[in-house]
């Protein structure tokens, strides 16, 4: 028996058994999974644009942005909002409809994917 189980284990069996398994493990956790970045972040035509890098596969997203006035050294909710997108691989551009009025703002931006919150970001802006 120790005879039969010293040879299964030096015969490489067994690492390429180890090998597949955390191939397939590996496989599993990425499958359908999204990776999002935040980038640029600006105010035209009543909208927060927000630039998405998407390195995984296309994926339905909700952005959802929170604008905080800064007025008198203190930071006041002022609106919140949101859109559904669609991202694809690569760079997309989601336009988030606000009106803000000018002076300075604390954007806080969500990208929120099947209900888990996949990315966040603070931004100051000025409009």
């Amino acid at each position: 028996m120790v005879l039969r189980f010293y040879i299964w284990l030096m015969s490489g069996q067994v690492r390429l058994s180890l090998a597949a398994g955390t191939l397939f493990f590996v496989i599993l956790l990425c499958a359908g999974c999204i990776s999002v970045n935040t980038g640029d972040i600006s105010y035209r035509n009543r909208s927060v644009m927000v630039q998405i890098t998407n390195t995984g596969e296309p994926a339905q997203v909700t952005v959802q942005v929170t604008a905080y006035r800064i007025q008198d050294l203190h930071q006041q909710l002022y609106i919140t909002a949101d859109a559904p997108a669609t991202i694809l691989n690569g760079e997309t551009d989601v336009a988030v409809p606000i009106d803000l009025e000018p002076g300075p703002y604390k954007l806080f931006i969500y990208v929120i994917s099947d209900g888990d919150r996949k990315t966040a970001v603070i931004r100051d802006i000025t409009v």
